[in-house]
């Protein structure tokens, strides 16, 4: 078995047969070369794992050798071969990135303790390429304050690592509740130019039209009536960093004409100011409307709309992305504990049921305040059904009670499979159809789990929603 390809570069034949020799034997694919010249010929086809070049050769010295492996692919290791007393050569080869040095007379075992050594060191680096990839291709749970593996999910935190070091306008949409406020946070700390920068939040639908715009702008004193002294805007205090506008959809006509010429110039004024003001910041926007019905409403303009969506992201509702409601339940039963002070660790199969068939109009927002809810009523450990409020009940309820009415009268082992076969299909609606997921959370092995997907008919059933 070939362990690596080495070269040998020496002027001296009989150095270089007795090398080829050594490491012939031990398994090794060996070439030789009597010049510099003629390495750089092989290295240019073969590329070689390790080079083994004496010092002082006639033409290109091994120094000179070295420097243009280096050019050429600085993965290939380099060993310099020096004459005893000759140290001084061999530290200098170490400076110009020689893996190391050995000295004449060649000692079979030093080169192959250093070879050997090499190859080592390239395992474990090829190792950790490996990993990395790995690593980037691993659905992340987590991605700053965001939470989801969702496939969605992974695609928001690729391109936010992606559009973070560039200073692109970014339009977030999604329904309300959806988390567009941390993933404006996510790009802010992704940025490696602006994350240490300031990070300015406006609520632009919780201001009036005159409020916002001095807001925004800031004010010079005597601009209007409670205008008692000058006052700086927010996009001022944002300089060198990111301002995040939500709810953009509330910008009056004037004040839209103001955000886009900082989008185009970094330039306004203050109101009751004709000083211009110059700032370097990056507008993330956000918004739960439509924006292209309101522009042909003529609501919003169409030019303000291409310089914000610039970079769109748009935000799964958490209907869409059930599968991450483990993961989400999880996180807030935490959250909420430490929170209350109690000691909630753990959520009823019956109440996730539920979580799992409520459709969720309010989203994470929403999942977050029924889970604080609930661990503030729980009497125990965990979360169970009674914990939950009315709504999400209802639907269980109802879910359940069609359920009865299609039974009627079964024998007790038709009874227990029904529930057994709501139970497994419930699961793979959480996770999405992932069986081993759904194995995994049931507490059986995948076999058993695809048996009994064929007794109870789920293969059609969810054949047929995809089809759907």
């Amino acid at each position: 078995m070939n362990k690596g390809h080495i070269l040998i570069v020496d002027d001296e034949p009989l150095t270089r047969k007795s090398l080829y020799e050594i490491l012939k034997k031990r398994g090794f694919d060996v070439a030789g070369a009597a010049s510099g010249e003629e390495a750089l010929g092989i290295i240019s086809k073969e590329r070689p794992d390790i080079v083994v070049t004496d010092f002082k050769m006639p033409g290109i010295s091994g120094i000179g050798l070295l420097k243009e492996i280096k050019k050429i692919d600085s993965g290939i290791a380099v060993i310099i071969i020096t004459g005893y007393g000759s140290i001084d050569s061999a530290v200098e080869a170490m400076k110009e990135g020689a893996f190391d040095y050995i000295t004449k007379p060649i000692l079979d075992d030093e080169i192959m303790i250093v070879i050997e050594r090499i190859f080592e060191q390239k395992h474990i680096l090829e190792e950790n390429r490996l990993l990395r990839k790995q690593l980037v291709e691993t659905k992340r749970a987590r991605f700053y304050n965001l939470i989801g593996h969702n496939q969605r999910m992974q695609s928001i935190y690729n391109l936010i690592e992606t559009i973070a070091p560039t200073n692109a306008s970014v339009l977030i949409q999604g329904e309300s509740g959806t988390g567009k406020r941390l993933i404006a946070q996510a790009i802010h700390k992704s940025d490696p130019h602006r994350k240490d920068r300031p990070f300015i939040e406006v609520s632009c639908g919780a201001l009036p039209e005159t409020l916002l715009e001095s807001e925004l702008f800031g004010h010079v004193k005597g601009a209007f009536t409670s205008a008692i002294k000058d006052r700086q805007g927010r996009f001022e205090a944002a300089d060198g960093g990111v301002i995040f506008l939500d709810e953009i959809d509330a910008f009056s006509p004037k004040l839209q004409v103001k955000l886009l010429r900082v989008l185009q110039e970094g330039e306004f004024e203050r109101v009751g100011d004709t000083h211009t003001v110059s700032v370097d910041v990056r507008v993330i926007a956000a918004t739960n409307q439509n924006l292209k019905e309101l522009i042909s409403r003529n609501e919003f303009r169409e030019d303000l709309y291409y310089r914000l969506n610039v970079i769109p992201i748009n935000v799964p509702p958490l209907r869409e992305r059930k599968d991450d409601l483990p993961l989400l339940v999880e996180h807030f039963l935490k959250k909420c504990s430490a929170k209350s002070k109690k000691e909630v660790t753990d959520i009823s199969g019956e109440a996730m049921d539920a979580l799992a068939l409520y459709d969720w109009p309010g989203n994470v927002r929403e999942l977050e305040n029924v889970i604080e809810r609930a661990v503030i009523l729980s009497k125990g450990k965990s979360i169970e059904r009674d914990d939950l409020p009315e709504n999400i009940l209802d639907i269980l309820s109802s879910r359940n009670g069609a359920s009865k009415e299609k039974r009627g009268h079964r024998t007790l082992k038709e009874a227990l499979g029904d529930s057994e076969r709501e139970i497994i299909r419930n699961t793979l609606e959480v996770c999405s159809g992932n069986r081993k997921k759904a194995a995994q959370i049931l507490g059986i092995n995948r076999t058993t789990l695809y048996n009994k997907m064929r007794e109870y008919g789920l293969f059609e059933e969810r054949d047929a929603d995809v089809v759907k």
